[in-house]
């Protein structure tokens, strides 16, 4: 059986789960998350409990799979997800507009990246991006998009990177 599926998942205080009609539910102080239950794998909720099994060794794979998706929507629920954008470039900035993130980034106009639902930005400087919500997806999927409006670049570093995220530079061609 799968390492990690045979770890159960520890539901904190205030923290729901249900399972109706092939689908699982949490629901949670930031919000209510669900997927979709594959066939193969069973979900027992023991009070506090949550344990993933596979019914035979051909759904191994998928049982752990189910394990990480169900802790991640744990985690997002009572916690929830932040990633954080740097911008590094001479006149790159972020500003909020409404609902909206106006980027300036270098190019002749500026770039307006409209948030979807569930996601929330902001921008506490005008060179940093704050993307929180309570789908580890969705607040992933928002960050790469708005790093690929301008990824950094491998001779000066510039664009709009990960926070935290090395980049190598190359050395500049000799004459």
């Amino acid at each position: 059986m799968s390492r990690v599926a045979k770890k159960p998942i520890s539901l904190p205080k205030g923290v729901e789960m249900s399972m109706a009609a092939g689908s699982i539910s949490v629901k949670g102080p930031k919000g209510t998350l669900s997927i979709a239950q594959p066939a193969g794998v069973s979900v027992n909720v023991d009070g506090a409990q949550v344990n993933v099994s596979p019914a035979d060794l051909a759904n191994d794979a998928i049982a752990g799979t189910v394990r990480a998706l169900l802790a991640n929507l744990v985690t997002g629920v009572s916690a929830g997800y932040e990633r954080k954008l740097e911008l590094v470039g001479v006149g790159y900035r972020a500003s909020m507009q409404g609902r909206d993130v106006n980027l300036t980034l270098g190019f002749s106009h500026p770039v307006l990246f409209k948030v979807p639902e569930g996601v929330s930005v902001e921008t506490p400087t005008q060179t940093e991006i704050l993307i929180k919500g309570a789908d580890k997806q969705a607040v992933g999927q928002v960050a790469a998009k708005i790093r690929a409006f301008r990824p950094p670049e491998p001779y000066k570093g510039k664009g709009v990177r990960y926070s935290g995220e090395k980049i190598t530079l190359k050395e500049a061609k000799k004459a």
